[in-house]
C-alpha cells in the first residue's frame, strides 16, 4: 500500500494487476487499483477534480484530469473515509502513476491533496536494480 497525507487528508492507494483482463501476446496489461480518502481534519471537504500522472516503462507520459472521481464528487466530514476503485490499461509490463485532488472545504477554500506514487508492476517481471 502506499500513503500520502496532505492537510490531513490521507490517501491510500493499493495497486493490483488484473490478469483476466490482461494480454501480454497483444501489448496490453491492466491494474487495478483501490483508493481509500480519509478525511482527519476538522472541516469538510468535496472532492472537486482529479488529476493523473501515468508513465509507462518507455517513459511515455499520459496526463488524464476530470471531475470527480468515478463519476461522483465526494463530500467528506471530518472523520468520514470515501473508497472507490478505478483501473489503468498500459502498453508495457510496468508503469507508474501519481497526481492530486483538487478539493475544496465547506469555507470555499480550494487546495490540492497529493496522490502517493504507485508502480505498475506485472506479477513475475524481472526487475533489474541499477
Amino acid at each position: 500500500m502506499y500513503r500520502a497525507l496532505t492537510r490531513d487528508i490521507e490517501v491510500v492507494v493499493e495497486p493490483f494487476y488484473l490478469e483476466e483482463q490482461s494480454d501480454p501476446d497483444d501489448d496490453r496489461y491492466v491494474w487495478g487499483y483501490r483508493i481509500v480518502i480519509s478525511n482527519h481534519s476538522t472541516v469538510s471537504v468535496r472532492l472537486i477534480t482529479r488529476y493523473w500522472h501515468i508513465t509507462d516503462q518507455n517513459g511515455q507520459v499520459d496526463e488524464v484530469t476530470g471531475p470527480g472521481v468515478v463519476g461522483e464528487q465526494p463530500h467528506l466530514n471530518p472523520g468520514d473515509t470515501y473508497e472507490y476503485s478505478s483501473g489503468c490499461p498500459l502498453d508495457t509490463p510496468s508503469g507508474m502513476m501519481f497526481g492530486h485532488y483538487h478539493m475544496e472545504s465547506d469555507d470555499g477554500e480550494q487546495f490540492d491533496v497529493e496522490i502517493p506514487a504507485f508502480s505498475l508492476d506485472s506479477p513475475g517481471l524481472l526487475r533489474t536494480l541499477n
